[in-house]
């Protein structure tokens, strides 16, 4: 998308501002939107449709073409990402897309497994969970499907706060980020194998679910649920974290 022409385009708004120059700019980076909508993986509910999150990824792209400088040296692909993820993440929380009632198992999850890796010192197991939440394996992998939606919108990059350079962070906050980032690392080095490397794959390599599953040689299904018990032990060793900073 970084191409002769939309450096021609970006050269051409930069002078005038123009709104049709503009429009251009936006129909250009369309398909960095359906790429990261494709990537974020989300079953929708009857009620919204795939153009929808397109139209709410214009929303950001728009926040992105309006304070982009291309002084600073990074691309406009790179500096758009996380807006237009952003503006469909809230967008979809408006519509109330994720049920009270799965955020709430959701952070029993995500306590249970902080509590236990606590408590055990390792990373623990399904047999662990089933045991300190006195539920049968079938009702855990239950709630691993019911909060997979809710990790698909609500995961990575809300493990850190992070918000993509919106504003000038003060020193404090920023110490406080970068010491959140190191922890991060440590912890997905001590995820269990498959865990680490769907993260590793989805995050830093940027490969979708269907590619990873092809590339593991599991259903989307499996690796959908390892997305999201890695993203539950990521978030419980966070939050520990963050109770003492």
């Amino acid at each position: 998308m970084e191409t002769a022409n939309s450096e021609k385009l970006w050269k051409s708004y930069y002078q005038s501002k123009d709104n049709s120059i503009k429009e251009k700019l936006i129909e250009n980076y369309i398909p960095l939107i359906k790429h990261i909508v494709n990537r974020m993986n989300i079953n929708l509910p009857p009620y919204l449709e795939y153009e929808d999150l397109i139209s709410f990824g214009v929303f950001g792209l728009l926040q992105a073409i309006e304070r982009y400088d291309a002084k600073k040296g990074v691309k406009f692909e790179t500096y758009a990402y996380s807006r237009i993820k952003g503006s469909i993440i809230d967008e979809l929380r408006k519509t109330n897309f994720i049920p009270q009632g799965v955020r709430k198992k959701a952070k029993l999850l995500q306590d249970a497994f902080a509590d236990l890796e606590q408590i055990l010192g390792r990373s623990v197991n399904d047999e662990d969970l089933c045991e300190y939440l006195n539920i049968t394996t079938e009702e855990l992998h239950q709630l691993y499907s019911e909060v997979t939606s809710f990790y698909c919108v609500s995961a990575f990059d809300d493990l850190i706060g992070y918000e993509g350079g919106h504003a000038q962070s003060q020193p404090d906050v920023e110490a406080e980020k970068q010491e959140l980032k190191e922890t991060l690392v440590k912890a997905i080095n001590k995820l269990q194998p498959q865990e680490r490397l769907v993260i590793t794959l989805y995050y830093y390599e940027g490969l979708n679910f269907k590619e990873i599953a092809e590339v593991l040689g599991l259903s989307q299904g499996r690796i959908s649920q390892l997305h999201t018990k890695a993203i539950l032990r990521l978030r419980g060793h966070l939050s520990r974290k963050r109770a003492y900073l």
